[in-house]
């Protein structure tokens, strides 16, 4: 090696971020195997790398003892001080080995460990890069599939679609572009493994971080998501200014905001409400698009028992029970919806059987 090489690891070291004296020192190291390997050498030997001239040294380190037993290890205080007299009993004595023929093995070592650290390096880099955007989106091509996963290509490295992480109602094709939801960033020995969903509330709610400026900039909040991908979403906004309307934001004029995001989910269907503190009020407004006479709110057992018209039961829960499990889920409540003629059968409008018996459900 000489100074070019040492002028080459200094561009690698601007280029790709990889510091040349991490690299000299992982050279060096690898280099004491490679010496041993190849010269059948049980000597303790240090390698050092001029960092100016790349020129490579190998030195025999020997301990100072008074009868030396083995030679390759060891070295006698007459013969140390033959080369300094300033040596004493317990020092290290370096002696240079350098083998003629050993730049041939060197520059192939060098090579090998400079490869092996580049790549290192671009997976540590892509790493944590991505590993930082956990609970972000990110957007890809899909080039492959087979039966588990579809292989999104990130253009700095390839991230995997679970089918199950696929909404239902969608078939993806290759060449299709799409965006979904970073689910975790692991550590391989191939590099790192991105896992996507696009089934995931995080990904409804980076959407609308997207899409509606009085999200991004903090105005209108997002506070919950409760979704089944690919049908129906609901989603409860609250505004910090009063001036600003949280659903009028994130609908958007003529609808195009939340329309563009309906797009992107394949037409599933996005109801936002408004968030309240007063759970009444807000599980009644979960329940949209179903009107509600009365809620009672029971704080100890988190249960509401909700009373809507009875031509509007089949709406408050919707098919086979969803718009009622959505709103349970975006709440936080356990909902029991009944209609105005049940509860008139009943002298109490939420009696301690009922809740008792709703409880254990």
């Amino acid at each position: 090696m000489n100074a070019d090489f040492i002028e080459a690891l200094d561009e690698l070291e601007k280029e790709r971020g990889i510091s040349s004296g991490i690299l000299i020192e992982a050279i060096e190291a690898a280099l004491i195997s490679a010496y041993k390997r190849n010269f059948n050498s049980a000597q303790n030997v240090r390698v050092e790398i001029d960092r100016l001239s790349g020129s490579i040294h190998v030195y025999a380190r020997k301990t100072v003892v008074e009868t030396p037993r083995d030679p390759r290890l060891e070295m006698s205080l007459d013969a140390a001080m033959d080369i300094s007299a300033s040596y004493r009993l317990g020092d290290i004595v370096e002696v240079e080995v350098t083998p003629r023929e050993f730049g041939r093995i060197a520059a192939q070592t060098a090579k090998q460990v400079v490869t092996q650290r580049i790549r290192e390096a671009e997976r540590g880099i892509i790493y944590n890069a991505y590993a930082d955007m956990e609970e972000d989106i990110v957007s890809g091509v899909i080039t492959r599939q087979d039966g588990r996963y579809s292989y999104v290509d990130l253009e700095r490295t390839e991230a995997l679609l679970a089918v199950s992480e696929q909404i239902p109602s969608e078939k993806l094709e290759l060449g299709d572009r799409v965006r979904a939801y970073i689910l975790r960033v692991e550590k391989t020995t191939k590099g790192p493994q991105i896992l996507l969903s696009r089934i995931h509330p995080g990904l409804l709610r980076r959407l609308l971080e997207l899409e509606v400026p009085e999200i991004y900039e903090g105005v209108v909040e997002v506070k919950s998501v409760a979704r089944e991908a690919g049908s129906r979403s609901k989603v409860a906004v609250y505004s910090h200014n009063a001036d600003v309307d949280p659903i009028g934001a994130c609908v958007g004029p003529k609808g195009m905001r939340i329309q563009s995001i309906v797009t992107e989910l394949r037409g599933e269907k996005i109801d936002v409400i408004e968030w309240s503190n007063d759970p009444a009020i807000y599980v009644a407004s979960a329940l949209s698009p179903a009107k509600v006479v009365d809620v009672e709110v029971h704080e100890s057992e988190k249960v509401a028992r909700v009373i809507v018209p009875d031509h509007q039961l089949s709406l408050a829960i919707g098919k086979e029970g969803q718009n009622a499990r959505l709103a349970a889920k975006l709440t936080g409540w356990k909902i029991d919806i009944k209609s105005e003629s049940q509860v008139g059968r009943s002298s109490s409008v939420f009696s301690d059987l009922e809740r008792d018996a709703f409880l254990r459900e």
